[in-house]
Order: structure tokens, then sequence, then C-alpha cells
């Protein structure tokens, strides 16, 4: 919840009733007066303010930098020295792509980067050229690779290796030992002439991927094609979304959320956000009447536009609670934030939502009970009898 009030609070969007709850909150687990429910009831409202948070988040970027709209993104090379920006700060990528306009330096995402290119206002830049390599856990090998620096915005950072920790710059609220920090001046602003001489001394990325992948499925995208799913829902022709936000890992247990994506009916459409993406984004899954089989909504933080997607379903389909919509839950966790979407979503009142690869070690019994018992919590098995019991 920090994390996204403070990428809302350098686009200078602010809301204190959030700040004032995570000072109740903090507070509140250091009085051990409060009963389980009462903690139960706090951690519920942890999940309506998740989602003020996310809205509010949601607000300061499209207010910003437009609406996500559909989006073919390169995962190619040019032949140009470049420079690489990880994590998910926007408007550090905004000061970056100002300070690298005509210097013969490109500009590449990677990671939870990737989603800026469904951003109208990043589209202006010719040197803002597409996204390098996978998730998080995979940047040991791919920043050797990529041979320029690398900028990292936020957190999602592995220890780097001595053949590239000299290319690594870090901003922000993330930093590391040995790597060089870009602090901001008093009015916010950047100064990133280092990073870009640092870039024209080194080689052109080596290509490890070509071709395109497609996103930008944000709600108000989607509800701009709400017609054309409804319809489809309507038909038949989609018969359930599977939504599987939230991270990915290093685990080879991670492996059976790309087994799933494969072995999935083809009626049936991803909605995802966050890094989990990495898993299915590049398979050839087709689509439905036009619609993508897999509906890339953003960053982990924009699962509040699954939110959206869902509620304004609910009401098209003139539905009295949410857990009547062709919708089913098999989000993959890792951290805090997936955590965070997750009581957003029990907050909105979704149910029986599956988690893996393993349950938190966080949910004592206790905890599991009460989530099992008033949520449906569950988590998973294997592919094909999850499937079965999901999709039927």
């Amino acid at each position: 919840m920090a994390a996204y009030a403070n990428h809302a609070y350098v686009l200078k969007y602010i809301n204190n009733d959030i700040f004032k709850f995570m000072q109740r909150a903090l507070s509140a687990t250091l009085d051990d007066t409060l009963s389980a429910d009462e903690l139960v009831s706090l951690a519920l409202e942890t999940g309506k303010y998740a989602v003020d948070v996310m809205a509010l988040l949601d607000k300061a970027n499209t207010s910003t930098y437009g609406n996500p709209e559909i989006t073919k993104v390169n995962i190619g090379v040019r032949n140009n020295p470049a420079i690489l920006i990880s994590g998910h700060d926007l408007k550090d990528l905004e000061q970056l792509l100002e300070q690298t306009k005509g210097t013969g330096v490109d500009v590449y995402t990677h990671g939870e980067m990737l989603p800026a290119h469904y951003y109208p206002a990043f589209k202006k830049y010719e040197h803002f050229v597409g996204n390098y390599g996978n998730a998080w856990w995979l940047q040991d090998k791919e920043f050797e690779l990529f041979n320029g620096p690398i900028l990292m915005t936020t957190n999602c950072l592995v220890p780097p290796k001595d053949s590239y920790k000299d290319r690594l710059y870090t901003t922000g609220v993330v930093g590391f030992p040995g790597a060089k920090h870009i602090k901001e001046d008093e009015n916010g602003n950047k100064d990133f002439s280092e990073i870009i001489e640092h870039a024209k001394r080194c080689k052109p990325p080596v290509q490890i991927e070509e071709g395109e992948i497609i996103g930008g499925f944000a709600h108000n995208q989607v509800l701009q094609l709400a017609d054309k799913v409804v319809e489809a829902v309507k038909s038949g022709a989609i018969r359930k979304f599977v939504v599987m936000a939230g991270c990915d890992g290093r685990m080879k247990s991670r492996e059976y959320y790309t087994e799933f994506a494969k072995k999935l009916p083809k009626d049936t459409v991803i909605l995802t956000a966050g890094c989990a993406k990495y898993r299915y984004n590049k398979l050839e899954l087709g689509d439905i009447g036009g619609i993508p089989r897999v509906l890339d909504a953003g960053q982990c933080n924009d699962s509040y536009s699954l939110a959206v997607i869902a509620l304004k379903l609910k009401e098209v389909f003139e539905l009295n609670d949410i857990n009547e919509l062709p919708i089913v839950y098999n989000i993959a966790w890792y951290e805090q934030k997936a955590v965070t979407v997750l009581l957003a979503l029990l907050y909105l009142g979704v149910k029986n939502i599956h988690l893996g690869p393993t349950l938190p070690a966080f949910l004592s019994p206790n905890v599991a009970k009460v989530l099992v018992e008033n949520f449906g919590i569950g988590g998973i098995t294997n592919v094909d009898d999850d499937i079965k019991m999901m999709i039927g």
C-alpha cells in the first residue's frame, strides 16, 4: 500500500486518508487486546484502502500519461547503444526519455516497466524501442547480455553480478551497496546525464528474442470493447475469464502457470497484471473473435483495472453478486503487493480465489481457517485437476 501511495505521491496525487489508515493499522499490530474478529475486520479494511490506493495510482498515471491503449510491443533490439529501465516508476521513465532525446541512445523497458508502452504519452518518443527480457528473476542473465547501463526505479533487484555491477544505477527508494544512486533535486527532477554518457560507451544490446507482444487492456480500453466482450459471453464464444494476475518467481513450481495457460480451453480468456504474465504472454494462444486470449492490464497495481472490469460486467449482466460472473481467480503470489491485491479482492466480495504456487507462510492455521471458511480461499494442485475444478 505504501509503495502504491508513493508512486502516486511523486505524480502529486495524495489521499491523506490512506496515510491515516496506515498509521492506525500499524499501531493496531501492537495492540494485544484486539480479538481475532477485530483483526479480520482490520484486514478487510486494509482491502478497502488497497482499492483506494490503487484507484488513486490509476488516476495519477492515466491523468498524467493518458489511458493505456491496445499496443504491440517490440521484443527485439536495434543496433544502437541503449539504457534498460526496470521497476515501476513512470515519472522516472518520462524524465529519462526526455533527457535521451536526440542523443542516439535507445531506451528499453524491463520487467514491470513493460506496461509503460501502453500509455499514449510515451508513444511520441522514437527512441523508446521496446521491452527487453522477462520477469525480475532472470535479470542476472539478461542484464549481462544487455551491454548498456540499467536503471532500477523500484524493488525487484537481484544482487548484481560483478560482470555488470558497474552498469547498474538505482534511483528513488531502491539502492544497493556499490551501485550508483541518482538522487532527485528539491523539485523532484533527476539528472540522468551520467547514465546517458555511460550508455554511449557501451555496445548495443544482444538480441535474445524477436517479435511482438500485445497489451494495454486496462479498464478504459476493455470497457470500450464491452459490447464485443458481452456478446462473446452471451453467444458462448467466451465461457470463462481466468484472472492470472500476480508475481513471478524462480521456483520450478511456477512452470505450472505456463502449463495452465497452454491447457486452458480455447473458449477462455486470461486477464492478467503484474510480472506473472511473463509465464504466458509470449505463447501463441490466439484470439476469440478478435479478442486476444491474454488481456494484459499492466503492472501489479493495475490489478485494480481487473476489479473495475469485473464490477462493470456485473452491472452489464445485471447480477446481484460479483461471484455470479463467469470469472475464476488463479493468482500467483510472491510478495506483499500481491497480498494487497488479494485483500482488495476480498473487500470487493470476491470468493473462491486460488493462490499459488504455495499458500503464504504467514497464514497461520487459524488465519487460514478464517479465509477458507469465510472466503473459500484455496491453493492449487495440478494443472489438469485445477482446470477441471475451475473451468468444468
